[in-house]
């Protein structure tokens, strides 16, 4: 799939942004985040980006698997990014793919920790697997997902009342390359937000998001589910919840294998 990997430097060029790093295309992967891995353990230069034409063991939140069809993007970026940047990666990554799809037209919204929604259905996620030793973060390879094209009766059962895509919401089918490119190039802009000034990507994530603040939410973790009003995130991107006992609870991504709507909530303020 090299033609799809030069579509995709032809791309960005086009943006003004001549890639530093490989970029490798495969017609078929199991998993670019686990490609990738691979090539992270091997020294792997930062920005190194592969992109499959389909996944056949695409992965989601722990536990879940991500659909992955030809025709949309599946594309993993590998960054080495200092101990503190790193917990806000996932939110910073959130943001580019927003304003990418945004820039086609789409009212992307964003979901936390790492749901891309429009119209309340999914319509990419993220996934950000790391790496770190005594000295720190030693590379996090980032997974985005995007359902470009297709409508729900192509999809599998399970899906088809909760994901939509970007033929089905525009009209267009936009190519994976292309796609790729645009996601590559809001990443690289906001990967120097987030170094710069870390605050930024907070408050651009929230200007993005789900309209859930002041509402009751459900939060299932390993530990159980537990139940409270969506506060805001705090200065790590964590989730911050009121309690009804009166306590705050913060919740780190990786602790959360599911967040919604608690189904009896009422608005209670932004």
């Amino acid at each position: 799939m090299t033609a799809a990997a030069d579509a995709v430097r032809e791309a960005l060029r086009a943006r003004g942004r001549d890639w530093p790093a490989p970029i490798e295309g495969h017609a078929v992967l199991a998993s670019t985040n686990d490609r990738l891995r691979e090539r992270a353990r091997e020294g792997a230069p930062e920005w190194t980006a592969v992109l499959a034409g389909e996944q056949t063991g695409g992965r989601g939140r722990p536990g879940r698997g991500w659909a992955s069809p030809r025709g949309g993007l599946y594309l993993s970026v590998l960054l080495r990014p200092s101990l503190a940047a790193a917990g806000l990666l996932p939110l910073a990554a959130g943001v580019a793919v927003a304003d990418a799809l945004r820039a086609e037209g789409v009212p992307a919204e964003l979901k936390w920790p790492n749901d891309v929604l429009a119209g309340e259905r999914k319509l990419a996620g993220l996934l950000a697997e790391a790496s770190s030793s005594a000295s720190g973060v030693d590379w996090v390879v980032l997974g985005v997902g995007v359902n470009l094209a297709g409508d729900a009766a192509a999809w599998p059962e399970d899906l088809r009342g909760s994901a939509t895509s970007v033929e089905a919401l525009t009209g267009r089918v936009v190519p994976p390359p292309e796609a790729a490119a645009a996601v590559l190039g809001h990443l690289w802009r906001w990967y120097d937000v987030l170094r710069a000034e870390p605050s930024s990507v907070v408050e651009a994530w929230r200007a993005r998001s789900v309209p859930w603040w002041g509402r009751r939410v459900e939060l299932r973790s390993a530990g159980g589910s537990v139940t409270g009003v969506a506060a805001g995130l705090d200065a790590t991107g964590a989730l911050v919840l009121a309690l009804d006992d009166g306590s705050r609870a913060v919740f780190l991504s990786g602790e959360v294998t599911r967040l919604r709507l608690e189904p009896s909530g009422l608005p209670e303020g932004r």
